[in-house]
């Protein structure tokens, strides 16, 4: 595939993408016109309509795009850091351990901005990544991929369970935040986005700065030093960049599956193996997919909603399957 036949797809799913922004802004238990929606910034009027517009559907896009695009681009980083086609930050534990920093948070200490346990999911995502690491580095043959997804998904369900355990122990207290068990856009805000979308730029211009080098990885790590890559600070690099990205995301979304692990692949497809071009695509399919998923789940279950995590969960179980039973895909 040319170059301009990737651009024009690019562009392509970028309209697709801002189409699924305008549905999302406009499809629920409430449905909208489009007209509807731009009154609501042109000629605010305090009405229902304007009030949904403004401070729901507008919010909970916003935190679609940048969780879809934060989760698909740690994902990709994953993948092309280890050579694994099982990591995603949902699948090695990140996701998880972010979400029970924060929750923890909230309880030991009341934070319920942002701003304010934001540091504590990047934490979580920190210790989460070691921790699944050397677990999965642990006897013979050092971290293979299934290996590491064994480990990511025993310290998932650690996580998991003591986080609904901390949200059972006072149901008022955390009603509000039950969300990080599963994922879910619907606690969305306007000051979570915008406390949360400078460490997601820092994270995307970090997986830029070693975008280039993971195509040098992906051949193998003597050639990479051969060409004089200096793997360690990469791998610091890309480490850092899926911390902020995940931290953030599950900040915003709590822990939603899937979309790390599955968008890196779709991109793939559309892109090749160049990582330049897999990382621009993982930016537009990313929330593609998730406020796809988030429009899902307001419709085939209504007046009520299935939150964002379990549609993904439900989409990208079968696909997790296909990849650990095809052998094609043992190392990328």
């Amino acid at each position: 595939m040319n170059r301009g036949t990737r651009s024009a797809g690019l562009i392509l799913a970028g309209a697709v993408l801002a189409a699924v922004c305008v549905a999302s802004i406009l499809i629920g238990s409430h449905a909208l016109t489009l007209g509807e929606a731009v009154r609501a910034f042109t000629d605010f009027q305090g009405t229902d309509t304007d009030r949904i517009v403004r401070y729901i559907r507008v919010p909970r896009t916003a935190a679609g795009l940048l969780a879809g695009i934060a989760l698909a681009l740690a994902g990709a980083v994953m993948q092309g850091l280890t050579r694994n086609p099982l990591a995603g930050p949902g699948l090695l534990g990140i996701n998880a351990g972010a979400s029970l920093a924060v929750v923890v948070a909230m309880g030991a200490l009341g934070l319920s901005t942002a701003t304010g346990f934001v540091w504590f999911a990047f934490l979580g995502a920190a210790i989460a990544a070691i921790s699944v690491y050397t677990l999965g580095s642990l006897g013979f043959g050092g971290a293979t991929p299934v290996k590491l997804a064994l480990a990511g998904a025993a310290f998932t369900a650690l996580c998991g369970s003591v986080t609904t355990a901390i949200t059972l122990l006072d149901r008022a207290k955390f009603e509000n935040f039950r969300f990080w068990v599963i994922g879910s856009l619907t606690r969305s805000d306007l000051e979570t986005v915008r406390g949360t979308t400078p460490f997601v730029l820092a994270g995307a211009v970090l997986t830029l700065v070693v975008s280039r080098t993971l195509n040098t990885i992906a051949i193998g790590d003597d050639m990479a030093r051969t060409l004089g890559t200096r793997l360690v600070r990469v791998r610091a690099a890309g480490a850092l960049s899926v911390v902020l990205l995940a931290g953030a995301a599950v900040a915003v979304a709590g822990p939603v599956a899937f979309i790390g692990l599955v968008i890196p692949h779709i991109a793939r497809a559309f892109a090749g193996h160049d990582y330049r071009w897999i990382l621009a695509w993982c930016v537009v399919l990313g929330p593609t997919l998730l406020l796809t998923a988030d429009i899902l789940g307001r419709v085939v279950a209504q007046p009520q909603e299935i939150q964002v995590g379990i549609i993904t969960a439900f989409a990208g179980s079968p696909f997790f399957l296909y990849l650990v039973r095809n052998r094609k895909v043992a190392t990328l």
